[in-house]
């Protein structure tokens, strides 16, 4: 296989290592007066600490050993139990996300193993913890079988036991304050989620929806789209997030004494307008939450008190959303019941990753770190502009377009850079934190302007966008594109579409090599950074707990074959005409890396123009620092060769 090697001449290499000079905090967790927070100050991501009044970072954990993606790890990545002076932290190996629980003493150490017999040879994910009553609640997913279990641990004696078993998730969702009653949720597609509980059988107890196995062909069953959830103080019931009476989302009360039956929630006090949904709620302390909302791609958060009696909601508090912590996306929001106080990460398209405090009283948050792009003057980022557009069947679909600055002094229309992003349900955001900002902003240093655009199935604009791709990768998701580059870009005389390159990962990899396949007049070149190419070959070698949700969501092999067929970018590869560059991480579990070197000898076979770069020690990420570097060269020297 072929390794394109980094050309490290001229500005291109300092821009690169300016831009990723901003080191990462994300995650923090606040408690007895320190911040514990994963970051890649080694070069990696790692677990640290400091004093919540600032301070110069201590590692927790030895400087070999790589913590994953956060926001890939499906639950916690870690958590800091200060009454057993322990931290509990999910460990895989380079990527492969098979992860596995550990804990750690509060000032660092090597990782042991927790109850290992009950995680072994599973995928496990750290749902939620009950600091109170000292349990923890995973999904263990099997690496043999298509089935998942719900796992309990008391901390403090590390006792493990399986509370049940399901192939569409058995994740816990709430518990009563006695544990008494724990609610499970199983979910099928996007927002097809259902409710329910262990009896005292061992039966199975449903508190809302119907199973999948028990539905009658035909017959519609509206979609929960239950996303968090918490039990009340009282024991009673269950506040959570629902899109049954807002396709946005809102809060619902469900009464345990009345299983089917779901209450809307009024909400006072939101002081947000734009376009978004509720994402998620968080349980404070009593009767105090806190809202997360995702309104036109930023973060706004707010705490505020449940009263059960009236079902309502009031606000009380902006967290995020406003002054400093405006217009950018948080990682991550945790709140201190011994002192009031909330610690947060947030970052926008042109700021890094900060730490701040929240006094428990209203007032300006404290920034304890001041991460910044190395020797780059602000001024020289792109913030990008509104973008957004009518859609080829009147749909509208959000956009961004992010040009180089001014003070660059680049003159004429730019050479453009589409980028797809990845999921589909997932979403392009003024996130500096992971991977795509950072490159948007290089390839805006470079001269391109790139466009991002979360074409119909993203998430962030309520359930019934993001399900218009469930069974339609490759449809009228790819026509937005085709639209976009053909009928909205070309009348912006600030972009040279006849110099366009596109550009994905994941699903947005799918996209780029479906788009270079079959409208490849459009295209210069293209780079697919570990996309499905065969989805039969994609799907039967997911991991098989994953096979039944994309069965439904995507197509069945067998049922659906000739579908199947016709989207996968596969049969239409001979039709790609533009150079192409794939990149791929070779302990990926989602798109192994044997999916992508089919696409690399396919075409060459073909006799085209392709090259292959492959990390051995990442996943479905590109994380580590010397990678992202190597990364991020091969792109922009790609797109500079063959969009000039």
């Amino acid at each position: 296989m072929a390794i394109v090697a980094a050309n490290t001449v001229g500005r291109r290499a300092d821009r690169i290592e300016s831009l990723l000079s901003a080191r990462l905090f994300v995650e923090p967790q606040l408690a007895d007066d320190r911040i514990t927070f994963v970051s890649n100050l080694s070069g990696h991501l790692s677990l640290y600490a400091m004093d919540a009044s600032g301070g110069v970072p201590e590692p927790l954990l030895p400087p070999q050993m790589a913590l994953q993606n956060p926001d890939l790890v499906g639950g916690e990545l870690f958590h800091v139990l200060p009454g057993l002076g322990l931290i509990l932290v999910m460990i895989d190996a380079d990527g492969d996300e098979n992860y596995v629980p550990h804990v750690i003493p509060l000032e660092g150490g090597f990782p042991e193993p927790l109850a290992a017999e009950m995680f072994a040879g599973g995928r496990s994910h750290l749902v939620e913890v009950d600091d109170d009553a000292e349990i923890a609640f995973f999904s263990v997913e099997s690496r043999e079988q298509s089935v998942e279990r719900a796992v309990r641990v008391h901390l403090p004696t590390r006792a493990a036991e399986a509370i049940w078993e399901s192939q569409y998730g058995a994740y816990v969702a709430a518990w009563n304050p006695d544990h008494s009653r724990v609610a499970l949720i199983d979910g099928y597609t996007m927002g097809d989620v259902v409710l329910y509980e262990v009896d005292e059988a061992g039966g199975r107890q449903m508190l809302y929806g119907t199973p999948i196995e028990e539905r009658d062909p035909g017959t519609e069953h509206p979609l929960s789209g239950f996303r968090s959830a918490h039990g009340v103080t009282s024991g009673a019931g269950i506040l959570l997030t629902t899109t049954l009476y807002d396709d946005t989302g809102s809060l619902a009360f469900l009464d345990l004494s009345r299983p089917g039956e779901v209450e809307p929630i009024a909400i006072a006090g939101l002081a947000h307008d734009g376009v978004g949904e509720l994402e998620g709620l968080e349980h404070l302390d009593d009767d105090r939450y806190s809202l997360t909302y995702n309104i036109d791609g930023c973060s706004w958060v707010y705490a505020g008190t449940f009263d059960e009696g009236t079902r309502s909601f009031s606000v009380d508090r902006v967290l995020v959303g406003e002054g400093e912590l405006a217009g950018g996306v948080l990682h991550g929001l945790h709140y201190d019941r011994g002192s009031g106080r909330f610690v947060a990460a947030f970052c926008t398209a042109t700021s890094p990753t900060q730490l701040h405090v929240l006094a428990a009283e209203e007032s300006s948050p404290t920034t304890l770190t001041r991460e910044r792009a190395l020797g780059l003057a602000p001024e020289l980022l792109s913030a990008g502009e509104d973008a957004s557009f009518e859609s080829h069947d009147g749909l509208r679909v959000s956009a961004r377009l992010y040009l180089p600055s001014p003070e660059l002094g680049y003159e004429g229309a730019r050479p453009l850079v589409y980028y797809v992003h990845g999921g589909p349900q997932s979403q392009e955001r003024p996130d500096f934190a992971w991977f795509s900002m950072p490159l948007v902003q290089i390839l805006t240093l470079e001269g391109f302007a790139v466009f991002v655009p979360n074409a119909r199935g993203s998430t962030g604009y309520g359930l019934d966008y993001s399900t218009r791709v469930d069974r339609d990768w490759g449809g009228l998701d790819r026509l937005d594109h085709v639209h976009a580059m053909t009928e909205v870009l070309p009348n912006d005389d600030r972009v040279d579409t006849a110099r366009a390159g596109v550009v994905g990962r994941s699903y947005g990899g799918y996209m780029t090599l479906t788009l270079a396949a079959r409208h490849p007049e459009l295209w210069r070149g293209a780079i697919d950074m570990f996309g499905p190419y065969d989805l039969f070959t994609f799907m039967e070698r997911i991991p098989e707990t994953w096979k039944p949700y994309f069965a439904l969501a995507v197509g069945d092999p067998e049922k659906d074959a000739d579908f199947l067929i016709d989207r996968s970018p596969k049969t239409h590869i001979g039709d790609i005409s533009c150079p192409l560059l794939v990149i791929q991480g070779q302990n990926d579990p989602r798109v192994v890396e044997r999916e992508s070197r089919d696409v690399v000898e396919q075409l060459r076979g073909l006799g085209r123009e392709v090259d292959y770069l492959v990390f051995e020690d990442e996943g479905h990420d590109v994380l580590k620092l010397a990678n992202r570097v190597r990364c991020y060269e091969a792109i922009a020297a790609f797109f500079s060769q063959h969009l000039s």
